[in-house]
């Protein structure tokens, strides 16, 4: 369907790629979603930290960056250790 409306401009989508931007705002979004998942699961279950970090075979701090929303960095084996310790499965999909 094509949009006639003369004053509609560009999505968002389209400002942050001409910008440089999406790829890194995508990434940071997908890691806060998985973040708040993974620390709504840990409150649900009653896990602190430090229990979450010993039953992962990690540091505390190691366990904060996974949890931090702005570190991008995060390995994908960190990430399925903290979704199988909170009984979820982490899944990953290309679109």
């Amino acid at each position: 369907m094509v949009n006639k409306n003369p004053y509609t401009g560009s999505t968002f989508d389209d400002f942050l790629n001409d910008n440089g931007l999406l790829e890194e705002c995508t990434a940071l979004a997908v890691k806060r979603v998985l973040a708040r998942q993974i620390k709504k699961e840990m409150d649900e279950q009653c896990l602190s930290k430090t229990a979450m970090a010993e039953r992962m075979h990690t540091s505390r701090s190691q366990l904060n960056r996974l949890l931090g929303p702005e570190n991008t960095g995060i390995s994908l084996e960190m990430m399925h250790r903290a979704a199988s310790i909170v009984g979820r499965r982490l899944e990953i999909s290309l679109t």
